[in-house]
């Protein structure tokens, strides 16, 4: 690990070239034959790691051996290293003629605005790094400055970018902005854990309004409250490449559900939408649900840990059940107790909807009861196929259309409720869904 100590800068830090150290080197004095050849050819006869040695030596920072292990991999990870800028300077130089490595992460190294630079003037060189995650590293506006600078250029290979946690607040929203609409590149954009506020969110809206490439946006632990994300849903309005869309824990509050159900009417790309923890209840709910009851693109709708109740959770099934066009795999809103009329209404559109799956809590007067015992949905699979001779990837396979060997839950849902061979009703088949895809991926693996 890098043994470095980065000392607090109190003002923006001046740009860096990466050819700065070609300078320095010219003055050290050294007899070394990278010397006698001058500073430009220096770092043009060197590559991989006998390049990072030297670019180490120069600003003056331990090598990391991880690194130079990994030099030759698509994949490099040095989160929490404590590089500081110096450290990250020395990586970027040797990654500037790279050709193997696709994805670093660099996350929580305190790289401040100065490792940002760096990083930046690598990427308008390198031509393979597509995935890059510097979250948590302090780069504040001057950093968000010389990021955005590479997206604007459109120089880089860059196609994941995650940038949470870097005290980004209103003053680096229109840089992002501007870059962002322009830039064809970038598809999956992490904002998390930021500093952005009301203005911040009306500025990404301008920019969902012109963006065509982007398609998955975290802003999650914002402060985009009621105004940020009317002017978020604005853009959202008329954007047709955004698939996944995260705005937990912004505040939003009912006006901002509804702004988001306008949107909905019209927005035909958007397949997740996450406003978990947004102080919805279920006035906002049924605001949200004008959206839901005509939109035939969205999957996904989690509004876990939002102020509802049964009430607000039976408008979001009904406008489900009203809507033929409706592509609804799931809906979350695991912290609300419901009661038996709701579950006759889920039952009766689980019926309509196989691939349906609602997450509640518990259900209101059963919780003293004894629970209802279910047989264990993998026993009587295995019991059906021993009956007649079968193996249980032959079982999969009948179910595995494309023949991947995974399946989406939606659709293995929806197969399981249809066949009639093997007796299981929704909470079985739910607890099969969670037994054959524990991490939440979305698909079965067989």
């Amino acid at each position: 690990d890098q043994n470095e100590e980065t000392a607090e800068i109190s003002e923006p830090p001046e740009p860096v070239s990466l050819a700065d150290t070609s300078a320095q080197k010219a003055t050290k004095g050294s007899d070394t034959d990278l010397e006698a050849e001058g500073p430009e050819k220096a770092f043009t006869s060197i590559r991989g790691t006998e390049l990072y040695l030297e670019a180490c030596r120069l600003v003056e920072v331990v090598p990391v051996s991880y690194f130079i292990q990994n030099l030759d991999k698509p994949y490099i990870n040095l989160n929490h290293h404590g590089l500081g800028p110096k450290g990250v300077k020395a990586i970027a130089i040797a990654l500037v003629s790279n050709t193997t490595t696709t994805h670093l992460e660099l996350e929580d190294n305190c790289i401040l605005a100065e490792g940002a630079i760096c990083l930046a003037e690598m990427l308008r060189e390198n031509s393979s790094l597509q995935v890059l995650n510097i979250s948590n590293n302090h780069l504040d506006t001057a950093g968000a400055e010389a990021i955005t600078s590479l997206l604007l250029d459109n120089v880089s290979c860059l196609h994941a970018l995650q940038l949470s946690g870097n005290n980004f607040g209103e003053e680096a929203a229109p840089y992002f902005a501007e870059a962002l609409m322009s830039n064809y590149q970038v598809k999956k954009l992490d904002l998390s854990h930021n500093e952005f506020h009301e203005k911040g969110g009306q500025l990404l809206g301008q920019m969902l309004a012109s963006n065509t490439k982007l398609e998955i946006l975290d802003l999650s632990w914002n402060h985009l409250k009621r105004k940020g994300t009317v002017g978020l849903s604005v853009g959202l309005r008329v954007n047709d490449a955004l698939k996944i869309l995260n705005l937990s824990w912004n505040g939003i509050g009912n006006e901002g559900a509804r702004a988001l159900g306008e949107a909905l009417k019209v927005n035909n790309m958007l397949v997740h939408l996450d406003i978990s923890n947004n102080q919805i209840n279920n006035e906002g709910a049924k605001r949200l649900c004008r959206g839901l009851e005509v939109n035939g693109n969205l999957k996904i709708l989690k509004m876990a840990n939002n102020p509802l109740t049964v009430e607000g959770a039976t408008a979001l099934v009904i406008s489900v059940r009203k809507n033929s066009k409706s592509m609804m795999e799931e809906i979350n809103i695991s912290n609300v107790l419901v009661n038996e009329n709701f579950i006759k209404l889920l039952d009766g559109l689980y019926r309509m909807r196989p691939e349906l799956d609602v997450i509640y809590d518990e259900v209101e007067g059963c919780i003293s009861k004894v629970p209802k015992q279910h047989p264990n949905p993998m026993k009587l699979i295995q019991n059906y196929l021993k009956a007649h001779n079968l193996q249980l990837w032959d079982f999969f396979r009948k179910i595995d259309k494309d023949g991947n060997m995974k399946i989406p839950v939606a659709t293995f849902r929806r197969a399981m409720m249809q066949q009639s061979r093997i007796p299981l009703d929704r909470v079985q088949i739910g607890e099969l869904v969670h037994k054959l895809d524990r991490n939440r991926t979305g698909f079965v693996d067989y």
